[in-house]
Formats: structure tokens, sequence, C-alpha cells
């Protein structure tokens, strides 16, 4: 099971939600991307800071994720962009092969 995982980023624009999405979509990095709107408290150079947010989950193979973490980083907007990996340790086999099917 150690083949897929979950990527999350956030965004604090629509333009660079949407660009970070279609761009891992459109690279077939990721076979579904869901974004969730949150509010964000976190220190930041020294100031503790409060911003509306949108939370994104990838869907992927991570055999992808380098590929998926590098194409975050080059559309994303933010200096630090937050890319976690959390590997997927059980899943619906048939949610997983259709993780195969719509990715690279």
């Amino acid at each position: 099971m150690d083949d897929f995982c979950v990527v999350m980023t956030t965004a604090s624009s629509d333009e660079t939600v949407q660009r970070v999405i279609d761009a891992a979509l459109g690279q077939r990095l990721a076979a579904c991307v869901q974004a969730l709107p949150m509010k964000s408290h976190y220190v930041w150079k020294g100031e503790i800071r409060r911003e509306a947010e949108t939370l994104l989950f990838f869907k992927a193979k991570t055999a992808d994720y380098a590929a998926l973490e590098e194409t975050i980083r080059a559309v994303h907007d933010y200096e630090t962009p937050e890319i976690i990996r959390l590997d997927i340790s059980a899943g619906l086999p048939a949610y997983l092969a259709w993780i195969v099917d719509s990715t690279r």
C-alpha cells in the first residue's frame, strides 16, 4: 500500500489555488484534488498570522511525489509553501486502481 499518498498544500488566493490544481491535474500528477476553505493560524518570520486559506489534498502515487512537489513549488506564490506527503497505508482497491488509471 505504500504506492499511494495524499499530498497537502495551502494557498491564500483563488488564482494560486486554480494554478496549482491545473498544473497537477494537467501533468497527471494527481488523480483528484480536493479544496477546502479554512482559517490558518501560524508564526511567520516572528509574527503570529491569521489568514483565510484553501487546503488542497492531492490523491497521487508516491512515485510521482517529487514531480508533484516540484510542480507545486514552481507555480505557488508562497516563499515556503506547505507541501506534506501522507502515505496511504490502506484504501479501497478500486479507488487506488482509479488513481493509477488517472495518473501518469
